[in-house]
């Protein structure tokens, strides 16, 4: 008799992943897929929520029809500061709204005339002011722009949670996508803030439930435990609370890199946002310490610069390896090159300057400049804990350009890697499987390695 196992859907804004896992949570399959993209009604791209609900759907059927897996859990982790909403049928009302699409400055202006002021808000909820990635505003948004919508929706899930949805029919709310920079939650509080229940947002929450939640449904004529599903980040810490003994900072890369230090013990302070950090949730509730950068989006569009600039395919970059030499040029010349499409930054040039006569040569400029965005973020959230060890998961991890320049920036943090395919997936079979993983477990299964520095001359 074939033991059960833990099937999840990751779903980043790039790739969908599902994985199976075993018992003892090494992996046992994997599939990779991407998705076009469609287009809200003002033309701006988003997720085909359609699109990436019949993958799932058949993904899953063909591996409970096979004959060569036996699944008993299912559960969900995905990006956050996204929401569907559903009408009195269960049917979705609205296309799932990109996180990036701008938010009108006069519902925005309206929204902090009312429940600010703005340091002091966002110091309650954990947040900094960013549109529609502060996810609840996207509600008070519907609530302005289209009133007779936001009078047909009976609930708001987050995606993760939709996801879940889809498979047990049983709305709810959790807490890691809560209190993901959504701006719904008071931290002061531990409850929701007073806005939500002011503007009648609170009504259109489901109940609130652990990640550990599990509900047994029936789908394709097989019985299911489901899980509530979690956000990806918040997914991805999971693991090295578990394993790791010593506190650490995990680097969690992808479209956004994150990085997060569990160990503040205490809500954000003023300082805090001084520093750009925001809040993130443990599944226990307690606040993460956190600060996001638009790194993997960044990546992917100056690719396409490079790769129109040298004559070159896009992934080109694989064959790139590091190179001593180059990397002391370009940091002793100190100079910024490339104008970021998706960041900010305080000395970037008006346009590109494309000072290199080579791919090799760019390209270590912009992963240079890259990781002097990425270490200031990430000792932002070290502050001065001191913490000495850095945990890098997600694509990045197997970059060798990025992890040595950023090992050189960051003596003495030393640096470890795993697995890339690792991810928020882990996380999310850990957190519905009521059991833990041993001390060295990453090691053992999921290629944990350190990294030192090279010496350069």
């Amino acid at each position: 008799m074939k033991k059960p196992l833990t099937a999840v859907f990751d779903i980043g804004k790039t790739n969908k992943k599902f994985f199976l896992f075993d018992e003892d949570f090494r992996e046992v399959y994997r599939e990779y897929h991407k998705l076009p993209l469609t287009r809200d009604e003002d033309g701006y791209p988003t997720e085909d929520l359609q699109a990436l609900v019949a993958w799932m759907q058949q993904t899953l059927g063909n591996i409970l029809n096979s004959g060569k897996y036996a699944v008993g859990t299912l559960n969900f982790s995905s990006y956050g500061a996204s929401l569907a909403h559903l009408d009195q049928e269960g049917k979705v009302l609205t296309p799932l709204y990109n996180y990036t699409k701008p938010m009108p400055r006069d519902v925005e202006e309206s929204f902090y005339a009312r429940y600010g002021p703005e340091t002091g808000f966002c110091t309650a909820t954990g947040t900094s002011r960013a549109g529609m990635l502060n996810s609840g505003l996207q509600l008070y948004w519907l609530k302005e722009k289209q009133p007779e919508t936001f009078g047909k929706i009976r609930c708001s899930l987050h995606l993760p949670q939709y996801l879940s949805y889809v498979f047990t029919g049983i709305p709810v709310s959790e807490f890691t996508s809560i209190g993901c920079h959504t701006a719904l939650w008071d931290y002061s509080r531990q409850a929701y803030h007073r806005w939500v229940e002011e503007e009648g947002i609170n009504h259109l929450l489901p109940p609130l439930v652990p990640a550990d939640t599990m509900a047994r449904v029936q789908w394709g004529g097989h019985d299911l435990l489901v899980g509530p599903g979690i956000h990806d980040s918040s997914a991805a810490l999971l693991p090295y609370l578990e394993s790791i003994g010593k506190p650490f900072v995990l680097l969690s890369t992808g479209t956004w890199s994150i990085a997060l230090n569990p160990f503040t013990g205490g809500r954000l302070t003023v300082a805090d946002r001084e520093r750009d950090c925001i809040n993130y949730m443990r599944t226990d509730g307690q606040p993460v310490l956190a600060s996001r950068l638009f790194l993997g989006n960044e990546f992917r569009l100056q690719l396409d610069e490079l790769a129109s600039r040298y004559d070159c395919p896009r992934d080109y970059y694989h064959q790139v390896a590091f190179d001593p030499k180059c990397f002391r040029s370009i940091r002793k010349a100190g100079t910024a090159a490339f104008r970021w499409k998706s960041l900010e930054s305080d000395n970037c040039p008006e346009n590109t300057r494309w000072v290199h006569d080579t791919y090799k040569a760019a390209y270590h400029q912009l992963v240079y400049e890259l990781c002097l965005l990425q270490s200031s973020h990430i000792q932002h959230v070290i502050g001065d804990a001191g913490i000495k060890r850095l945990y890098i998961d997600g694509g990045f991890s197997r970059n060798e350009v990025f992890i040595e320049m950023l090992s050189q920036l960051l003596t003495p943090i030393r640096i470890r890697t795993t697995d890339a395919s690792l991810g928020s997936a882990l996380g999310a079979a850990l957190a519905v499987s009521g059991r833990h993983i041993p001390k060295g477990f990453l090691q053992e299964h999921y290629a944990l390695k350190k990294h030192k520095p090279l010496t350069l001359s």
